[in-house]
């Protein structure tokens, strides 16, 4: 496959599914956008190959066995395996992303395979790391950086859409026997496993909840001061995705927690209306 048709596969893929990431990519500048397209194409394979309950275990672990050494073998420059590879292998060089951060992202895709617990936030925070504040680090060499305070803001800022990805799926994640939420918070508000199972929306779940909130708002408020350090023109795409993961924890709030009844979700106007504003700010 040549590299406009590579780029253009991971261009469809990412309108097609990438919904909340879609939306804030709308305000880059065309290469910008695609080059955003080509790091969510690699994330979207990688974790559909970990997802795909259709299959068992030991299969979805070969298969990430097996997309870990095409990685390799594509920075190698060997041969390309995928559709996605020739753009990305080009977007990572022309990029300068550290390809540890690719390795980094499937490491925490391998860790999801089976069912797992945190004793402590500080174990939550490793494993976010791995998920989403790697991928901050690509989505900051993409943009464009000059200080290196850029680097743990950028990490600050993946947990915070990773808290919040976490709140927002309790429910489905929990059918799946993920349990994400700290062991000693779940302790600290008397509320069990076996509750968050049950869909048991009560008092110690609103109050472990506000807990969980509060905690990533201080994510949030420390990614705002990424801002400034990014280029001009990825500051827009940074502002819209603040905003719009931002929105999500706020109808967590406005539905007093309830994550159980329904998915959270912002309608379709909301997102483009954020993006818009991020645009034009």
């Amino acid at each position: 496959m040549s590299l406009a048709e590579s780029r253009a596969w991971c261009q469809s893929l990412a309108k097609r599914t990438a919904g909340n990431f879609y939306y804030s990519f709308l305000t880059l500048p065309k290469e910008q956008r695609i080059d955003m397209c080509v790091l969510y194409a690699f994330m979207r394979v990688s974790d559909d190959i970990g997802d795909d309950a259709t299959l068992p275990l030991e299969t979805r672990r070969a298969r990430l066995a097996q997309w870990h050494e095409d990685l390799r073998l594509a920075f190698d420059g060997r041969r390309f395996h995928h559709p996605l590879y020739p753009a990305l292998m080009e977007m990572v060089a022309r990029r300068n992303v550290p390809s540890r951060h690719l390795y980094e992202v499937l490491e925490g895709i391998e860790s999801d395979l089976a069912p797992q617990r945190f004793a402590t936030f500080d174990d939550l925070n490793r494993y976010c790391y791995h998920v989403a504040g790697a991928v901050g680090l690509c989505c900051i060499h993409i943009w464009g950086f000059h200080d290196p305070q850029a680097i743990p803001l950028a990490i600050d800022c993946g947990t915070a859409f990773q808290l919040t990805n976490i709140l927002r799926d309790l429910k489905e994640d929990a059918a799946m026997g993920r349990v994400y939420l700290p062991q000693d918070d779940l302790a600290r508000f008397g509320y069990a496993e076996s509750d968050l199972a049950a869909s048991k929306h009560d008092d110690r779940f609103v109050a472990l909840m506000q807990h969980e909130v509060a905690r990533a708002r201080q994510f949030y408020t420390r990614a705002a001061h990424l801002l400034p350090l990014v280029d001009p023109p990825g500051r827009p795409v940074l502002s819209a995705m603040l905003r719009i993961y931002g929105g999500i924890l706020d109808e967590i709030e406005r539905r007093r927690y309830d994550v159980f009844s329904s998915r959270v979700r912002l309608p379709r106007w909301k997102k483009l209306w954020m993006t818009l504003r991020s645009f034009l700010r």
